[in-house]
């Protein structure tokens, strides 16, 4: 099987230390620029500080309005995007090159000198208030924080989930606070691709790299594992009355993603849950009929990977959704996988991650992921060698090892029926 290069971006740093990852290539000429910011989720003293400090970037700075920010923004066809994950905040800008001034003055603007404005605050809150009550009631959003929960514990920072008094809680002030700890030159990283100019990177070292701006004591916080609580329950129920169907979502900790097993481990997961033609797909969609779609993934946290099955069904068969999860898991630990399955997901596989990496912007996106997530940059090589190499008998090693049906807790949000005391 054919490997493929990947592109590896130009390394700079910016007269203040703030590194800058290039990727140059494209005809047409736009480029993004993503500012991230190392803090996130995992240093908000409170629910909600995180992700309103990035949101509130945008509703007003020292010099443009909330309203300017946004005609601005549309007059030059541009698009922005705030954002927050565990561990980082960014500030992602896709502009036409012959903007690029006007558009990251504005992306200047917000990140050194926001103004977190009442009146923008109080109409934020109150919309993401309004959405919180909606997807409270969505059996799909349950399940998730359930699992976690359950999992991780409610004390544990990725089993902690805002709640309504939350929004209630949250000030301007706290935000500030956070602006005031994290967005600072020497706590970012700047990824810029596309149609990259000489042009563009001396405006960006003229606006973004010449002075220590921000906080000069710029807090660069290091990550401490912390370890999940015990949950000695095997299945947890959501009681939701008038849902339609059930939400299914069953979960256990498995390897972190710099372990020697991990890339072994999701090409199983993929043949397992992780592709339309998936072992989990052809029993329980097309034999079945149970679901219009089922999966599993692995979803990364610090120190640890989760692994996830998740679909929805009507609520009479969610009992049998996950005897037949069980049932995959226990043939894929028995029996080994055909030449032809086997060929079939490393040609997928192999595909999706060629299509992955095929744009400057998809690039940007990879190395990001690499860097938030700790990894060397020889990780897409290793990732296809281990594709071209894998045999039936890993496989089946990684589904002993790692698919084991009593480690995975199951809950299930809906509407309880009698099928499900079977």
């Amino acid at each position: 099987m054919e490997t493929f290069q990947i592109q590896r971006p130009e390394m700079l740093e910016m007269p203040n230390g703030i590194p800058v990852r290039i990727f140059r290539a494209g005809e047409e000429e736009v480029v993004r620029l993503d500012i991230m910011i190392r803090g996130g989720l995992l240093e908000q003293t409170q629910p909600l500080q995180a992700v309103f400090t990035a949101r509130m970037l945008r509703e007003g700075t020292a010099r443009f309005s909330s309203a300017e920010i946004a005609e601005k923004l549309d007059y030059y066809g541009a698009w922005l995007d705030v954002s927050s994950s565990m561990t980082h905040s960014f500030l992602t800008l896709y502009t036409l090159n012959k903007y690029f001034a006007q558009t990251f003055a504005l992306l200047v603007s917000m990140l050194k000198e926001p103004t977190f404005p009442e009146r923008e605050f109080a109409v934020v809150v109150d919309g993401n208030r309004q959405q919180f009550l909606v997807n409270r009631e969505k059996v799909e959003v349950l399940a998730r924080k359930e699992l976690n929960i359950r999992l991780f514990g409610r004390n544990h920072p990725f089993g902690r989930y805002a709640e309504l008094e939350d929004y209630e809680r949250i000030t301007t002030a706290v935000l500030r606070t956070m602006h005031q700890h994290y967005y600072c030159a020497k706590n970012c990283t700047c990824y810029l691709s596309g149609y990259v100019t000489d042009e563009i990177l001396k405006l960006m070292e003229s606006e973004l790299g010449q002075d220590m701006w921000g906080s000069a004591e710029g807090i660069s916080p290091s990550l401490v594992d912390c370890l999940p609580e015990s949950w000695n329950g095997k299945r947890c129920f959501i009681e939701r009355p008038e849902a339609l169907q059930s939400a299914v979502r069953m979960g256990c900790f498995t390897v972190d993603s710099q372990h020697p097993d991990f890339l072994k481990l999701r090409f199983m997961v993929t043949l397992f849950g992780g592709y339309f033609g998936s072992r989990l797909m052809k029993n329980i969609r097309e034999d079945k009929g149970y679901t219009y779609g089922i999966g599993a993934g692995l979803v990364a946290y610090p120190f640890r990977n989760m692994l996830v099955v998740n679909t929805q069904a009507a609520n009479e068969y969610a009992n049998e959704v996950i005897r037949e999860v069980n049932y995959e898991m226990e043939r894929l630990q028995a029996e080994l996988v055909s030449s032809e399955e086997l060929d079939m997901v490393k040609n997928y596989v192999m595909g999706d991650m060629c299509r992955s990496y095929e744009s400057p912007f998809s690039m940007a996106d990879a190395y990001i992921f690499l860097e938030t997530s700790g990894l060397s940059d020889d990780f897409f090589t290793r990732a296809q060698q281990t594709v071209a190499d894998i045999t039936a008998e890993d496989v089946r090693d990684m589904a002993c090892k790692y698919l084991r049906k009593e480690s995975f807790t199951e809950v299930i949000a809906g509407k309880k029926c009698d099928e499900m005391n079977a």
